[in-house]
């Protein structure tokens, strides 16, 4: 479910595909209202419909009155849909967690965010769910990829959780920029003498050990020392 802004007002609406059943959209919107009793009460700022062009994001600025485009931010976790708003001339938000930073043109950007010995993950939650930060995926237990602002990244370090910024989120596809941030999160513990390759002899600064998958690819672990 996606949601549009027109910031003027701060109201809320939805844009939301149903799917193409006939009947599907009453059906969305009867859930809709059910579950949020006179919330949405605006039919100008409720869009059923594909998600497919920018089309159905034109419709949505259109009924935001007075607001312009770039007074819309769109939330939506799919890359592709977020194209289409910005293309309609909305702000985009990955996450309703970014609305505000899209509002005040902050970006977001992917990053690894370490958790350090003697910390686990549940602290990190919680350090996450204070700021402007979501988890994406754990590697491991110490390695986390994250989507964050800037605002969000520092909070993180302040808490004991170092935090390497990579791409901005709607910059390079998913899968490539996960692989590039790999990659340079990898290169950068070898430049740093902080991980050698599996087979090799640790040295006292070794913190991490990467291994060359059958695929080619580059994988790391963190070194336990007993």
């Amino acid at each position: 479910m996606a949601v549009l802004d027109a910031l003027h007002d701060v109201r809320t609406g939805i844009i939301s595909d149903p799917g193409p059943d006939a009947g599907a959209a009453s059906r969305a919107a009867a859930a809709l209202h059910e579950a949020f009793p006179g919330r949405f009460t605006d039919e100008a700022l409720v869009h059923w419909g594909a998600k497919d062009g920018r089309g159905i994001f034109d419709r949505a600025v259109a009924g935001a009155g007075e607001a312009t485009a770039g007074d819309c931010v769109f939330v939506g976790d799919d890359a592709r849909e977020r194209a289409f708003a910005r293309e309609a001339g909305m702000r985009t938000a990955a996450d309703p967690v970014f609305a505000r930073a899209a509002t005040e043109h902050r970006p977001v950007h992917r990053a690894w965010v370490e958790v350090p010995d003697g910390r686990g993950l549940p602290e990190l939650t919680a350090a996450v769910n204070d700021t402007e930060a979501v988890v994406v995926r754990s590697v491991s237990e110490r390695l986390v990829l994250a989507m964050v602002t800037t605002r969000g990244a520092e909070a993180l370090e302040r808490a004991g959780f170092p935090v390497d910024l990579q791409e901005l989120v709607d910059g390079a596809p998913m899968d490539d920029a996960e692989r590039r941030a790999s990659e340079k999160f990898i290169n950068d513990l070898l430049a740093r003498g902080e991980a050698v390759y599996e087979g090799e002899e640790p040295t006292p600064r070794t913190t991490h050990v990467v291994r060359r998958e059958d695929d080619g690819r580059l994988t790391v672990r963190r070194l336990r020392f007993r």
